[in-house]
Formats: structure tokens, C-alpha cells, sequence
């Protein structure tokens, strides 16, 4: 029988590399794999369902799903994870030292409603009490360009969210002191060049990132996997060998870190960061499924809901299709 040819379109992880090598390939499917950053493959997915299969902003999909608009449905793959507590850049000298000091403040960010910034704001809401219209928003690119949000935006009238206009940008209007704090998921040039100017609030960001995860369970999860639902509906076994190789591939690129003859030749050290995971998130550090991230996906439901991105909680079952655990 001849397999099912899908398209997908994902960023080149180690994670998702085994799909793109052919050293991994999901049962009964063949894949076109599109090799593409997560922005445009963002953009493209939700502007024209372009692709079968398609890495997705979770807070996009998630806040989707909450408006009963969703044309896609998930499987419960982790694709990207990162903290975002060296994500806070600040005033040098501002007296902005925690998040609880941000209020009142003029804060800059690139994506508003990114599923990056909606687990920035649901930190700072659970953790310091400062919620989003606690600040002056203002939103555009960062150095070059401006980045229009990735679904449509009906903010409540209480949040102050400003577009930046007229070739203005986030670095240049914080240089020129008209800003406090930019929440960037990207790092700054003015603090890659060493600046004076900005510094990180959280400069011990990795040990606040330990506890918080010990606290509250949550490794946030940037981008999840998604098929077209019109593709789920004709082919519903394709999310389950979709899932399996993901978990595969996954797998392949774990088992690769302890490859000890590769490590003495590129990254001498990699193995005290592998040690220093495990004993942080245990020897399954980058699980798929559901319970194994129930209250990271818990947290996104909640979050873009509090936030005014979603008029309802969307629960981790209803973010899912059946069947996964």
C-alpha cells in the first residue's frame, strides 16, 4: 500500500533532525519536509493552513481553540521548551529590580501575544502579583522591523498596548530613555554590544528558573505539532505515527548527548549540563504527552485567558486530540 504523503513544516531541531535525515519516519507516512523558522512557518500556517502537519505557536493554537476557531488539532509533542526569566532586560540604575516594580512602567515587546510573553505575564501575575494592566505596552520590532500579531488581538480596554509607527524601534526608544523595560524573546544588540545602559533584572535568571520549575512544575512550552483538521478528519491514525516518530526522533537526539567520543571533540562540557538537568527534571527532561506536562499545558489554558487572548479556559484534554496520554 502506498503511504500517505503529508507536508510539514518545522524548524531544524536536534529533536526533529531524525525526521529530516530519514533515520526516523512515522509508519505509513511520507513526509515533505519543509525546513523552515518557526516565524514563517507561524505566519504561513495561520494565514493559509498551508501545510499538513506544522509546528504551532501554542499560545496561538491554544487561544484558537478557545475561540472555537481552531482549523487545526494538536498532538501532544513539546517541540520547544525554554524559561523566560532572562528574558526581563531593564534600565540600569531604574530601581526595577523585581517584576513588582513594573508597575506603572513603559514596557517594550516584539510579540505581544506570543506564547513566549504569555508565559512571561503569567509568571509575573502568579509569582509577583503584577498583572498586564499594571504597564504601559508598546509594541513593534526590535532593531530593523515591525512584527504584526500572529492571530488578531481583542485586548481589554484596560490593557495599554501601543504600536510603534513611523520606522521606529524598541532598542531606539530605549536608548532614548522613552522606555523602562523590553521583554524580549530575542537578546537585545544594545546588550549584546555591552551597553551600559540595560541590564537583565533576573541576572541570577538560572537558579530563580530551578526554583520556579520546583515550585510550580511548569517548563514552559513554546510550540507544539499540529495537522489540518480537514487532514485528521480523512487520516485520523496519522496523528498517533506522527506522535510515535516524533517521540522517536526525540529520543535519537537525546541518546546523542551521551555520545562521549563526539563530546571530547565539540563541547567538552556538555556533559555537567546533562548531569545538572537530571537532577533538575530527572532522566526524562523533555517528555511528550499530557501528564507529563499537565501543568505547563494547565498554565497555558489559564494564561491566555487571564490575559484577554481567549474568552474561556481551555483545559489540556481539550487542546489534544484523543487517545494520548
Amino acid at each position: 500500500m502506498a503511504k500517505l504523503k503529508l507536508t510539514m513544516a518545522c524548524w531544524d531541531y536536534d529533536r526533529t533532525r531524525p525526521l529530516m535525515d530519514g533515520r526516523v519516519q512515522p509508519e505509513g507516512i511520507e513526509l515533505d519536509i519543509k525546513v523552515l523558522r518557526p516565524r514563517e512557518t507561524f505566519q504561513r500556517m495561520l494565514d493559509n493552513q498551508e501545510f499538513d502537519v506544522s509546528e504551532l505557536s501554542l499560545a496561538s493554537y491554544t487561544a484558537l481553540k478557545s475561540r472555537g476557531d481552531c482549523p487545526f488539532r494538536a498532538i501532544p509533542v513539546a517541540l520547544s521548551k525554554i524559561f523566560r526569566h532572562s528574558c526581563f532586560y531593564v534600565r540600569r540604575g531604574s530601581g526595577i529590580n523585581t517584576p513588582a516594580d513594573l508597575k506603572g512602567k513603559r514596557v517594550g515587546t516584539s510579540q505581544y501575544s506570543s506564547t513566549g510573553l504569555t508565559f512571561m505575564r503569567g509568571m509575573m501575575e502568579h509569582d509577583y502579583g503584577v498583572r498586564s494592566q499594571d504597564m504601559h505596552w508598546f509594541m513593534g520590532g526590535m532593531n530593523t522591523f515591525r512584527e504584526a500579531p500572529l492571530i488578531s488581538m481583542d485586548l481589554p480596554s484596560d490593557i495599554k498596548l501601543e504600536f510603534l509607527a513611523n520606522g521606529d524601534t524598541l532598542e531606539a526608544k530605549f536608548a532614548r530613555g522613552e522606555l523602562d523595560a523590553l521583554l524580549s524573546l530575542y537578546i537585545p544588540e544594545m546588550f549584546l554590544k555591552g551597553s551600559p545602559d540595560i541590564v537583565r533584572m533576573f541576572p541570577n535568571y538560572k537558579s530563580i528558573e530551578q526554583d520556579y520549575y520546583k515550585r510550580t512544575g511548569i517548563y514552559p512550552i513554546m510550540h507544539t505539532v499540529v495537522l489540518r483538521e480537514d487532514v485528521h478528519e480523512r487520516h485520523p491514525w496519522a496523528a498517533r505515527a506522527l506522535y510515535d516518530a516524533f517521540s522517536k526522533a526525540r529520543d535519537v537526539a537525546v541518546e546523542g548527548l551521551y555520545d562521549t567520543d563526539a563530546l571530547r571533540l565539540t563541547l567538552p562540557f556538555l556533559l555537567d549540563h546533562v548531569e545538572e538537568t537530571w537532577r533538575t527534571f530527572g532522566k526524562d527532561y523533555w517528555p511528550y504527552g499530557i501528564e507529563a506536562n499537565r501543568p505547563t499545558w494547565t498554565a497555558i489554558g489559564r494564561y491566555v485567558y487571564e490575559q484577554g487572548l481567549a474568552p474561556r479556559i481551555v483545559t489540556p484534554e481539550e487542546l489534544f486530540i484523543e487517545g494520548f496520554n
